[in-house]
């Protein structure tokens, strides 16, 4: 696995290039965007939308340093607008994509939950990803980080959005087998985690650095995994804040 989740051996497919790193490569961490009929920027998170495609890497730097630079609009070669807030919009419908893409991996019984059943299905065999909630507790995640060897630790959904991908008020740990939905699944994790970053408390026990900065949100299995509790933008604290110092499904410590 890469630290971002994703198969080193996964078919890449085409390749396009940022318009502002200038970095050309697979679509895998890249957002497309379409001038719309008022000539305003469009995100195509699903890659269908008509049109000449201009692609940004997935991480707020990008977006940024595209509106302050200009860059979209040298890339559809016109004058075009950028929607108020891109950045929140974007955090907002990937995370809505992650939720709907594990949703029907769970459908298809590639994931399951609860903290039991993780760790049984952990001690299996190789997985391809454990899901920890952004807003969970260290404690059981502790307990079942040893168990995943060498899969990816996904931690960029709230415990509240992981509940909406398994029909429940909110789920602490998941974990998530091979497969095509489970692919699409990494890749919106992927894309979502330029969005949201390890608290700049993570220290160098969680593998992330020394803890003067924000870290990544989706890592490999020695990766930070814990992070604050909001939810994607504009929704309230997730249900779980207040449970970072005892996880109800881990047990007692």
């Amino acid at each position: 696995m890469t630290r971002g989740g994703r198969r080193k051996d996964r078919e890449e497919g085409p390749e396009r290039r940022c318009i502002v790193t200038g970095e050309s490569g697979s679509t895998h961490g890249l957002i497309r965007f379409v001038v719309g009929p008022e000539d305003e920027i469009v995100p195509d998170l699903a890659e269908r939308l008509p049109g000449r495609g201009m692609w940004l890497s997935s991480d707020r730097d990008s977006v940024r340093l595209a509106v302050k630079k200009r860059a979209f609009s040298r890339a559809a070669r016109a004058q075009v607008s950028v929607p108020e807030g891109l950045e929140e919009l974007l955090e907002s419908l990937l995370a809505r994509r992650a939720v709907d893409s594990l949703g029907l991996a769970r459908k298809a019984g590639l994931a399951v939950t609860g903290f039991e059943k993780v760790k049984a299905r952990l001690k299996q065999g190789p997985t391809a990803a454990l899901l920890h909630a952004r807003d969970g507790s260290d404690q059981g995640l502790g307990k079942l980080r040893p168990l995943a060897r060498g899969s990816s630790v996904v931690n960029v959904l709230s415990s509240e959005e992981l509940g909406l991908a398994f029909g429940r008020d909110y789920v602490i740990h998941a974990a998530i087998d091979a497969g095509g939905a489970a692919d699409r699944f990494l890749r919106e994790a992927q894309r979502l985690a330029g969005f949201r970053t390890s608290p700049p408390d993570a220290g160098p026990e969680d593998g992330t650095g020394t803890g003067d900065g924000p870290g990544p949100a989706v890592t490999g299995s020695g990766g930070a995994d814990r992070q604050s509790g909001d939810g994607p933008a504009g929704t309230n604290a997730s249900p779980a804040e207040g449970r970072r110092d005892h996880d109800p499904e881990a047990g007692p410590a």
